[in-house]
């Protein structure tokens, strides 16, 4: 399988494809009635990302009611990755930490338990599920979104995120994104497909819940704990095309990709949909990351939380711009909205470095 159609819905690309159950049911806020739902007075997580959206579900049901830029912040989301191989019809570029990292990293400074359960058994993935479903508590699932029926872009992707409120003889109740329709349902059948597909990003049928421990976590502290280690993580890449490094080296191999490409207008038209609209928040992450300082700084009064989120504010924009470039060269293959994204990529790594620096030290 090439990368091309790996990557195309990592964030959740494709028209919600509603059943008739439900109707406009997708909105979170509408009251969902019928025998066959085993949590009552079930209440979703309206987010934009399939991961934040899927977590913040679960803790949405105990209680724990916080905005997505604050669980991405926390989560020590932010990151920046340039990856090109052989294999893969175009290079990939990416705004997040990998997949399955950001809720551990969220429950961890939430002092809140995860259970994350993994088998390669059909049978015992299934009562792993419903065992939790039985007793209220909501599940969430990483799996393969082609085989979800109201995904209508039909491409692997096998680290998608829902989670799963409900069940009846023949079909599953999940939460999924909002560009996606929010409160859907798939079959069973399609479920299981969807839990054991195996290749890239997939996990062995990865099922997981959130519950509170004894001690509370005291917000304050959580979101220096979390900006501190984000921070450290992201100015000290393990290799050069990750982190702000990773975003200066794509200032130069945007220029060999535009050179060397097959297709132009399918490659930097489909990633700036990527970068820009499937499932981001908008800006590569970027957006996310600037709302949860502005949430941080309301919450802590520090001055350098202030001056890194304006920073952010510019990045943001800038990152748009970069996407708004990217489009420009699909549609008309002209080598000029390279060389101008090129420069604005390399004033975008020294200014994510600079706010970063900013919040490294936060807790001195």
């Amino acid at each position: 399988m090439k990368f091309r159609k790996i990557i195309f819905l990592i964030n959740g690309k494709g028209k919600p494809n509603a059943s008739k159950e439900f109707g406009k049911a997708a909105l979170c806020d509408l009251s969902i009635n019928g025998e066959q739902m085993k949590i009552e007075k079930f209440k979703c997580f309206n987010g934009q990302h399939c991961e934040t959206t899927t977590t913040g579900t679960l803790l949405k049901h105990i209680g724990v009611k916080l905005s997505e830029p604050m669980l991405f912040g926390l989560g020590e989301g932010l990151g920046y990755i340039f990856w090109n191989m052989k294999i893969m019809d175009f290079p990939f570029i990416g705004g997040r930490v990998k997949p399955d990292v950001l809720t551990q990293n969220l429950t961890k400074n939430l002092n809140l338990e995860l259970e994350i359960k993994e088998t390669s058994s059909i049978k015992k993935a299934w009562q792993n599920v419903k065992g939790k479903l039985d007793k209220n508590i909501p599940v969430g699932l990483k799996l393969d979104s082609y085989y979800l029926e109201y995904f209508t872009s039909k491409i692997h992707f096998a680290g998608h995120y829902i989670a799963i409120y409900g069940y009846d003889d023949e079909f599953a109740y999940v939460v999924d994104t909002e560009q996606q329709g929010g409160l859907m349902k798939t079959s069973l059948k399609n479920l299981e497909l969807a839990r054991n597909e195996k290749g890239p990003m997939s996990s062995r049928n990865l099922s997981y819940t959130i519950s509170k421990k004894d001690t509370e976590y005291n917000l304050n502290d959580v979101i220096r704990t979390a900006i501190v280690n984000n921070a450290n993580d992201y100015l000290n890449p393990p290799i050069k095309n990750i982190g702000y490094k990773g975003i200066l080296k794509t200032s130069t191999e945007i220029k060999k990709w535009f050179n060397n490409s097959k297709d132009i207008e399918r490659d930097f038209k489909t990633t700036a949909m990527l970068m820009e609209k499937a499932g981001t928040g908008g800006a590569i992450f970027r957006n996310f990351y600037r709302d949860f300082l502005k949430e941080s700084y309301e919450l802590l009064k520090i001055e350098s939380l202030k001056k890194s989120h304006k920073e952010f504010i510019e990045i943001a924009d800038l990152w748009l711009e970069v996407s708004v470039l990217f489009d420009k060269v699909g549609e008309t293959k002209d080598i000029k909205y390279i060389n101008k994204a090129s420069e604005i990529l390399e004033k975008l790594s020294e200014k994510e470095k600079r706010a970063m620096e900013l919040l490294i030290n936060l807790n001195n």
